[in-house]
């Protein structure tokens, strides 16, 4: 499965951060190589890295970009999590932390709540 992005990553890596902005730029130049099959929502990039240049974040895989997922109600069921190899970004992963609320990406875009 492919297919560009932008929304579900731009979320995320919503902030002043200098590295954020330089995963911003990444953004366009992603696509979908693959997603979890449960449903979730998360999702694994192929990035040409010729087309962008990597964000200053160092080697190695790093999660650089996290946001709560917080219901109307004030219950935390999950989080998103923006992962990187390299300087440029490799997935975003949906993470549920409750058996009560489904939590997918989707049904959480009203919930994100970056943290600082």
């Amino acid at each position: 499965m492919t297919g560009n992005l932008p929304s579900d990553v731009a979320d995320v890596l919503d902030s002043d951060n200098p590295v954020h902005a330089a995963l911003r730029r990444q953004v366009p130049h992603l696509s979908v190589r693959e997603r979890c099959s449960c449903g979730c929502g998360t999702a694994y990039f192929d990035l040409d890295p010729g087309a962008v240049m990597a964000a200053p974040i160092g080697p190695g895989t790093v999660v650089a970009a996290e946001a709560q997922l917080v219901t109307g109600t004030g219950e935390c069921p999950g989080e998103v999590l923006a992962f990187t190899q390299g300087g440029y970004l490799s997935w975003l992963e949906v993470c549920s932390w409750s058996d009560d609320v489904d939590v997918t990406l989707d049904s959480a875009r009203q919930w994100l709540r970056p943290r600082p």
